[in-house]
């Protein structure tokens, strides 16, 4: 069902939850209304500090936290989990309702090194032809039907209570992979924007001719570009809108399945307003009416951030809430004081409700910073 009013949401990971019976009490002291909890997601090595059987997980590829049901897929087929039991995501969003707790479905799409490495011809390629193999392309049909499927999945398995959906378009350049070695290079921010175009098969013909020419000319000179639409120039208009549509299409063909299964259910989009943005915030620059909230990335600077926040804000529509993805994690210090600060910095930009990471990474002074912080902005 929608919700009439805004909700804070603590993000976990099935593990933090399964195998923990302390975790679900835990995580409703917070002082939140709902859960993000991942149905898919890519690997990554996670502190556990809670759970009484590790403190540590490494989790060496990606994987859906649901039971793979082979009749319910086609040619992707995402990977069951070896760290966790393949219903985790299920233990845990039952044990997180019965503390009374929502639970949103977090759903990470095109990011998938283990579909990308198993399937080269359908990842992104930048203009040199170098392939991203974390970074599946929605121009491939391939692509867009996994990520149907992967949600058609989620919603009639899982029957979550709301909808997240991250990596909701191309993924680009900035990725933070297995140790990372590039800023040697001293590419430059429109550097990055240019290495994040995709040339894949799908992508190459639908970009003026000139195109990959330029770009790779504008990365091996000194141009001089300060941003992306100074180094294509005059072909910036037409590529900055292949790369929207990318994005756009994806969103709308995943909110109309969603819709057909579940008219009110509350649909979360990761977004960000610029539109070459590539990675877990897609561009969304002309905003999206059919979702319920619209979710800008708040790691950086408050200031900047609290900038982003305002311009989703202006793209959203009566009704529609405007949520900032809250780091509390460092370099974010432990001091409630600080943090009530920028939850009210976000606020006066536009949010109404605030997207907490990480509940299951975060320390319990951590913890603690930040339930106070919530409890001095309310």
């Amino acid at each position: 069902m929608k919700q009439p009013t805004p909700v804070n949401v603590a993000y976990v990971y099935p593990w933090d939850v399964v195998g923990d019976p302390s975790a679900p009490d835990r995580l409703a002291g917070l002082g939140v209304q709902a859960v993000a909890l991942a149905a898919s997601y890519h690997s990554t090595r996670a502190a556990t500090p809670y759970h009484p059987s590790h403190r540590v997980l490494d989790v060496p590829h990606p994987a859906f936290y649901l039971p793979v049901r082979p009749s319910a897929w086609s040619r992707l087929v995402p990977a069951a989990p070896t760290w966790t039991p393949e219903d985790a995501y299920l233990q845990a969003s039952d044990a997180l309702k019965a503390a009374g707790l929502q639970v949103h479905a977090w759903t990470v799409l095109t990011h998938n090194s283990h579909l990308g490495a198993a399937n080269p011809d359908l990842v992104v390629r930048n203009a040199f032809g170098d392939p991203y193999p974390y970074a599946l392309c929605p121009a491939h049909e391939d692509v867009i039907e996994y990520c149907e499927r992967l949600v058609r999945e989620i919603l009639t398995v899982g029957e979550p209570d709301g909808l997240i959906l991250e990596a909701c378009g191309p993924m680009g350049f900035g990725h933070q992979s297995v140790h990372e070695k590039t800023s040697g290079a001293d590419w430059t921010p429109a550097d990055a924007d240019l290495l994040s175009l995709c040339f894949c098969s799908s992508c190459a013909d639908r970009y003026p001719p000139t195109t990959r020419a330029t770009v790779r000319a504008a990365i091996d000179g000194d141009s001089g570009a300060v941003t992306i639409d100074q180094a294509l120039g005059e072909l910036a208009d037409e590529v900055r809108a292949v790369r929207v549509q990318l994005s756009t299409s994806l969103r709308r063909r995943l909110i109309a399945i969603t819709r057909g299964i579940t008219s009110d259910l509350p649909i979360t989009l990761h977004a960000n307003p610029d539109p070459w943005a590539a990675g877990a915030f897609a561009p969304l620059p002309s905003g999206e009416p059919e979702a319920d909230v619209l979710v800008a990335n708040c790691w950086g600077d408050p200031a900047t951030d609290a900038t982003r926040l305002a311009h989703l804000k202006d793209l959203s529509t009566p009704g529609q809430r405007i949520g900032a993805y809250v780091l509390a994690l460092p370099p974010r210090p432990a001091d409630a004081a600080v943090l009530a600060d920028q939850l009210s910095t976000y606020a006066k930009a536009g949010a109404s409700e605030f997207h907490l990471y990480h509940a299951g990474l975060a320390s319990p002074q951590r913890l603690t910073a930040l339930s106070e912080a919530l409890r001095q902005h309310a």
